[in-house]
């Protein structure tokens, strides 16, 4: 009988060592931690993620690293050309682009034929302006017959012929009272010797024309070749009266 209650006793103390006071009885939680995402801002795609098409379309397009056309000119270039085709003037399936840019020095290749469905240069070349324009540099420009200035703005191209000066390309100008005279003062693209780096060397500058954007003799052909026939040929210059006038630089 001894024995039966020191069994007893044991089970007694085995079974309440289990029990804790209510102080003690705490229930631990089991805490999982979700793994934290950290995301590093790619600053570079975040601003392409944000550009206009006509900075993708610059990013995209392989210009010579030292002389690339200006993204200013190119934007606005872009504006004229996407307004002339929504005004009908342009075939739906234009895509050829021409920049004279004449704030630059006419000892530099300052004009670009872009293919914009390829998005590459076809054409880098120099290009004159009109003997009353300036000397190395571009200054003044005049839509009046006999002026030999260079006109500003925007140019659809024409037709072909042989003229005096060759193989040349009538141009149609779009910007009234900036250029719209041009069929009748003859404003045209032809090749010239005066326009190349020999000339340029012996004179300090390229030879200049009576207002006609000429390229070198041996350019002209397939130049005029590729961009006859409707396309869009912009000549810029920061003049503000022209930025502000032209009708196809409306946003």
């Amino acid at each position: 009988m001894k024995g039966f209650y020191s069994l007893l006793g044991m089970v007694y103390l085995i079974t309440t060592s289990f029990y804790l006071s209510p102080e003690k009885n705490i229930t631990r939680k089991t805490i999982t931690e979700k793994p934290v995402k950290i995301t590093t801002k790619n600053t570079s795609n975040e601003k392409t993620g944000n550009l206009s098409s006509s900075e993708e379309l610059y990013n995209a397009i392989l210009f010579e690293n030292d002389n690339k056309l200006n993204f200013d000119v190119f934007s606005k270039a872009i504006l004229g050309f996407n307004n002339l085709k929504k005004a009908g003037k342009l075939d739906e399936n234009a895509h050829l682009l021409t920049v004279c840019d004449f704030s630059m020095s006419s000892n530099r290749k300052r004009l670009w034929v872009i293919d914009m469905n390829e998005r590459k240069v076809v054409f880098n070349s120099l290009v004159a302006h009109g003997k009353n324009t300036g000397e190395e540099f571009a200054e003044k420009f005049s839509n009046i017959e006999s002026s030999y200035q260079s006109s500003l703005g925007f140019y659809i191209t024409d037709t072909t012929y042989e003229g005096g000066n060759g193989y040349s390309l009538r141009l149609l100008g779009m910007d009234k009272g900036f250029n719209d005279a041009a069929l009748q003062r003859a404003v045209v693209m032809h090749g010239a010797d005066y326009v190349s780096e020999e000339f340029a060397a012996a004179h300090k500058r390229i030879g200049r024309s009576w207002g006609c954007p000429a390229v070198p003799r041996a350019l002209a052909e397939p130049i005029i070749n590729t961009i006859k026939g409707k396309n869009v040929l912009f000549i810029y210059y920061p003049d503000d009266n022209y930025l502000a006038s032209s009708e196809w630089l409306k946003s």
